[in-house]
């Protein structure tokens, strides 16, 4: 990959990309959202405070942008009830599919922001963030599209200014194009570190990994995805 490839298109700016709703919801799924997604929405302005977002303390904040079902956020969510969780999502069906999830398991821990990341990025507090999660985010895979890839340069210093030291932003893609454009942009981040020091470290899931169904459907079509994890320092 060259630089003129992975730089041909303008960074991605402020603009939103991708799609709003797809299928019509269920009953059950429009209750949900109507009475359970305005309790758990993050508060639409103003600096956030994390803390202050939980009904209970909690000892960190981990972020997911873009959790699609919510299958790995509610199992993070699930397996740490002492952490208090953020995930973002703007496609309102992926929303009520975690929506379910945490009325059905009772997550106490988990707040949602259904519109762009990059709306709430800038609101969150320098360092107020231990682990961000990035899984399988849209490659926008024609060269006239990569401009729409949430990875960016702005992104990524978004993400390390909210990161505390020692945190981690942890990156997933079956699309090889899509993990060497982070690699590329990650390597300019002053405060990102890739961790990686052997192939095995980028193939190979984390050890607390729960898989997702989309997952499973890029390995069965062959595509081998690449799981990148990257440091603040």
């Amino acid at each position: 990959m060259t630089d003129d490839d992975t730089d041909a298109a303008p960074e991605r700016g402020r603009a939103f990309y991708g799609r709003r709703k797809g299928k019509r919801l269920r009953a059950g799924q429009e209750e949900r959202i109507a009475a359970l997604l305005p309790r758990l929405r993050v508060p639409a302005e103003g600096p956030l405070d994390p803390a202050a977002l939980f009904p209970h303390p909690v000892s960190a904040l981990w972020l997911e942008i873009g959790f699609g079902g919510g299958e790995h956020l509610a199992a993070q969510a699930r397996a740490h009830p002492e952490i208090g969780f953020i995930g973002c999502e703007p496609f309102v069906n992926g929303v009520a599919k975690l929506l379910r999830r945490v009325d059905d398991d009772g997550l106490a821990n988990v707040r949602l922001w259904d519109r762009d990341a990059m709306e709430l990025l800038p609101r969150l507090p320098d360092a107020s963030v231990e682990r961000v999660f990035l899984l399988y985010p849209d490659p926008w895979p024609k060269r006239r599209q990569r401009k729409r890839r949430f990875v960016s340069n702005e992104s990524l210093a978004e993400i390390a200014r909210v990161l505390a030291p020692g945190g981690s932003f942890r990156f997933a893609s079956d699309i090889d194009d899509y993990a060497g454009w982070t690699l590329v942009r990650a390597a300019r981040a002053p405060h990102l570190r890739w961790t990686a020091e052997r192939a095995t470290d980028w193939t190979t899931p984390w050890a607390d990994w729960p898989g997702t169904r989309y997952e499973a459907k890029a390995i069965a079509q062959g595509r081998r995805p690449s799981y990148l994890t990257f440091a603040r320092v």
